[in-house]
């Protein structure tokens, strides 16, 4: 797929903004990704923008899962029973999407974005244990857990987090540290999984998945410094920036329910 000098320099700085955005306030910036690269960036087809979005996500979780095992975050048999069960859910998921009429399936996406912000209103619980083995029923409960996130996630071809961290949460009672560095693994499954689904339909543009991901680094390190310096402010920034996703929510279901003539 040919990619304008434009739209190469849109694709660096949206990439940029979304890194930002997930070193800044640790979450929910992914879900800006699809919007961006479909209104900014110019990707037209938005089957062609989840699948390049899924490549994105996926790379940027699996940067990420590296500092958190190293700080011990990552509850390994947890973590890879959860992906495990959700690979077959984001499959499934990402199957579905590609059926959808992709001004519908962006019209639900915007309803999704606002599920998001209102989530990331939420203040959540830090408490837990530490899980040293999994018994029967909290394997069961991965599983179910772990399969219906993944099928959200390959549906809307985002990474997730805002329901697998609390997903880990709710199955296993582990802490919320440990939660978002084990939700680092199911998400770049989940995002390996549709982007790779997508891939073989022709729906990923790799030239712009890989500027993406060029541009998220960089904003990600940023992010990561400005978040060190207004750590004191970190409540204040989640509700700017659940603003933010609401006000893009509500322009992506205007301009998508005005293309499917409601």
């Amino acid at each position: 797929m040919a990619v304008s000098f434009v739209q190469a320099v849109l694709g660096l700085v949206s990439g940029s903004l979304v890194g930002f955005s997930l070193g800044l306030v640790g979450g929910g910036g992914s879900i800006l990704a699809v919007p961006l690269l479909v209104y900014v960036v110019g990707v037209s087809d938005p089957h062609v923008a989840i699948g390049t979005s899924a490549v994105a996500v996926a790379a940027n979780a699996a940067g990420n899962l590296f500092g958190h095992h190293r700080a011990r975050n990552v509850v390994w048999r947890c973590a890879l029973t959860f992906a495990a069960a959700g690979i077959a859910g984001a499959f499934l998921g990402s199957t579905l999407g590609k059926m959808v009429n992709g001004q519908k399936l962006l019209a639900a996406f915007a309803i999704l974005m606002m599920v998001v912000a209102g989530l990331m209103l939420r203040k959540r619980a830090s408490g837990g244990i530490r899980v040293e083995h999994i018994s029967r029923d909290m394997a069961l409960r991965l599983v179910a857990v772990g399969l219906g996130a993944g099928a959200l996630s390959g549906f809307f071809g985002i990474g997730g987090g805002f329901l697998i961290v609390p997903g880990l949460m709710l199955a296993t009672g582990m802490p919320i540290l440990n939660a978002i560095g084990s939700s680092l693994v199911a998400v770049t499954a989940f995002g390996a999984t549709t982007a790779a689904n997508y891939a073989v339909s022709g729906s990923v543009n790799w030239p712009i998945a890989a500027l993406f991901i060029c541009g998220g680094i960089c904003g990600g390190y940023a992010g990561s410094g400005a978040a060190h310096a207004l750590s004191n402010r970190k409540g204040y920034l989640n509700t700017v920036f659940a603003v933010l996703i609401l006000v893009v929510a509500a322009y992506m279901l205007t301009r998508s329910l005005s293309a499917i003539g409601l």
